[in-house]
């Protein structure tokens, strides 16, 4: 299973041959290269939540690459007055099957509207059952005690979680969701774009490590194994 980063909460996951990209953040994002929202492939997009810093490139990539948008129903609606038809729309609850797997939509704890104002339904964590490896995206999150029931559908090889603070977790708060989640590797994004989410990343990781947890923080546009 390859993991490419982009930047923010922005990354691609290949995996069974297939491509799925997250929460397309590519114009307005400060450490990504925006000319990628022109070039970048994908198979399936998958939407935690409706807020800009996770869409501002939505529509504009399913129109250009025909992906499957799986997202919420009203996130899937406000795409839809934008001439994106290829959605699925979903939300908490059982799971879904897809050519690579299998992905259910799971608790998150934040907000969701979309750049219009509008409704923006409920935002979402993704768990993925695959025969490469099952995997957990937290989305825009702050700790909560449903991440305990993760390992009830999944065995985790990875788990990607936000760690900057202030909108979400912050890496103290990281570390217990990766302990619920029984998860040993974890991405850490949603930091640094903003001053608000600046971290110390020898702090982030030495965390991590005392808790004998390997937190990963792979630079932009670099892609790794998992």
């Amino acid at each position: 299973m390859k993991f490419t980063y982009y930047g923010h909460a922005t990354f691609l996951v290949d995996v069974q041959g297939k491509k799925i990209l997250f929460d397309p953040f590519f114009n307005g994002n400060p450490l990504a290269n925006a000319a990628l929202a022109d070039t970048i492939e994908a198979d399936f997009i998958f939407v935690t939540h409706g807020h800009g810093d996770h869409v501002s490139d939505l529509a504009s990539i399913a129109k250009r690459t025909g992906a499957t948008v799986v997202c919420a129903a009203e996130i899937a609606g406000w795409l839809g007055n934008q001439g994106v038809t290829n959605t699925l729309p979903m939300n908490h609850g059982g799971f879904i099957q897809f050519p690579f797997g299998k992905a259910k939509g799971v608790n998150a704890v934040h907000s969701s509207s979309l750049p219009d104002g509008s409704n923006g339904g409920n935002p979402m964590g993704f768990v993925f059952n695959t025969e490469e490896g099952d995997f957990y995206i937290a989305g825009d999150t702050a700790l909560t005690m449903d991440m305990q029931l993760i390992p009830l559908w999944a065995k985790l090889s990875f788990a990607v979680l936000p760690i900057g603070g202030h909108f979400t977790m912050d890496v103290a708060d990281a570390v217990h969701a990766a302990k619920f989640a029984q998860v040993d590797k974890i991405v850490g994004v949603h930091y640094d774009t903003f001053g608000y989410i600046k971290i110390d990343k020898e702090a982030a990781l030495s965390a991590f490590a005392a808790a004998e947890k390997t937190l990963l923080l792979p630079d932009v546009g670099i892609t790794i194994e998992l």
